[in-house]
């Protein structure tokens, strides 16, 4: 008795869901058909017409390859060549030169065509009866002979001893410095332009000054006062002060400005608003800066004038400031007491 064949589940389970059509019954008969994998796989026909196919398409390149001819062996010469080329370094690309460096090459090469022209020139034989000519010049040594002419010049130059009216070894007055004296008259290049300059020392200040010649009316500069002028310079000490109900900022930048002017009574007017005497109240700082700067000016230009030392000229002038502020002290004493009489005698 032949045994039956066992059916599969799935098979089972699609023939029973056949006879149904509901959305499971269908789901399930999807399930049980068999999946496709990939291409349709191909029967043994199919198979042996594709392998007759790549042998028809592998005779022609095997033909090719028995018609070749073998390959040429190269020398030895190629081969030594192709190796050379191998461990040859790749070439370096020069750097490019800077200006600077080009500029430097350049004055070397005009420097070395110079020195060539002059041994050519001294290497030349000189026919009899004929002058040698001179090698060209360099540029150092135009140089060299500019500086040579330029002292020869200075070197032929007289020295100047006057100009404008003022003369080496002369007292002056420079109003923002004082009294100084001219040690020369000296002529300098500055900026391309040549200059003379008065060269003026002020001794106590222990400074030196370079004035131009054509700027004197401009900077003030003078010669010292006449003897006429110094008297009247002390008799304005001899007046009584005159000080201004104003601020003393603005009376300082007066007294500050006659002090620059370089006017000698405009000096001593400062000197005679500024003293203070022993019964006068004290200075302020600045007050007794003031009186100390006019009373030097006024004292070293005194001293040059009467040819005496500047402490001579500075007790001459408080000797006159103390006695006449004693002279105005014993007036208002004395009109006091006659004051003080008529009104007893009335």
């Amino acid at each position: 008795m032949a045994q039956k064949k066992k059916v599969p589940a799935k098979v089972r389970m699609a023939k029973a869901a056949a006879t149904k059509r509901t959305p499971r019954a269908a789901a399930a008969r999807m399930a049980a058909q068999p999946k496709a994998v990939g291409k349709k796989v191909a029967g043994p026909a199919a198979k042996s017409r594709s392998v007759k196919a790549k042998a028809r398409a592998l005779q022609p390149k095997q033909q090719q390859v028995k018609a070749a001819p073998p390959a040429k062996v190269q020398p030895r010469t190629a081969v030594k060549a192709v190796a050379q080329s191998a461990t040859k370094p790749p070439a370096v690309s020069k750097p490019i030169p800077s200006q600077a460096e080009a500029r430097a090459a350049e004055t070397r090469a005009a420097v070395e065509a110079i020195q060539a022209r002059r041994a050519a020139v001294t290497a030349a034989p000189v026919p009899p009866g004929a002058a040698r000519a001179s090698p060209p010049a360099t540029p150092k040594d135009l140089a060299a002979k500019a500086a040579e002419a330029h002292r020869q010049l200075a070197a032929s130059k007289k020295p100047v001893g006057q100009r404008h009216g003022f003369k080496t070894n002369e007292y002056i007055v420079y109003p923002a410095h004082g009294v100084g004296r001219i040690v020369g008259i000296e002529e300098q290049e500055i900026a391309g332009m040549a200059l003379e300059l008065f060269v003026i020392n002020f001794e106590k200040d222990k400074m030196t000054l370079r004035v131009p010649t054509g700027k004197l009316q401009s900077v003030g500069m003078r010669k010292l006062s006449d003897p006429s002028v110094v008297h009247k310079a002390m008799e304005t000490l001899k007046g009584r002060a005159r000080i201004k109900r104003t601020m003393w900022s603005r009376r300082a930048q007066e007294y500050e400005a006659k002090i620059n002017s370089g006017d000698l009574v405009a000096i001593a007017e400062v000197v005679r608003d500024l003293y203070r005497s022993e019964s006068q109240p004290e200075q302020s700082y600045s007050e007794r800066q003031l009186y100390e700067a006019a009373l030097d000016r006024m004292a070293r230009e005194i001293a040059v004038v009467e040819k005496i030392d500047d402490r001579s000229a500075v007790q001459r002038i408080t000797e006159v400031l103390s006695k006449s502020a004693r002279g105005r002290r014993a007036a208002a004493e004395g009109s006091d007491a006659m004051e003080a009489a008529e009104v007893k005698a009335a």
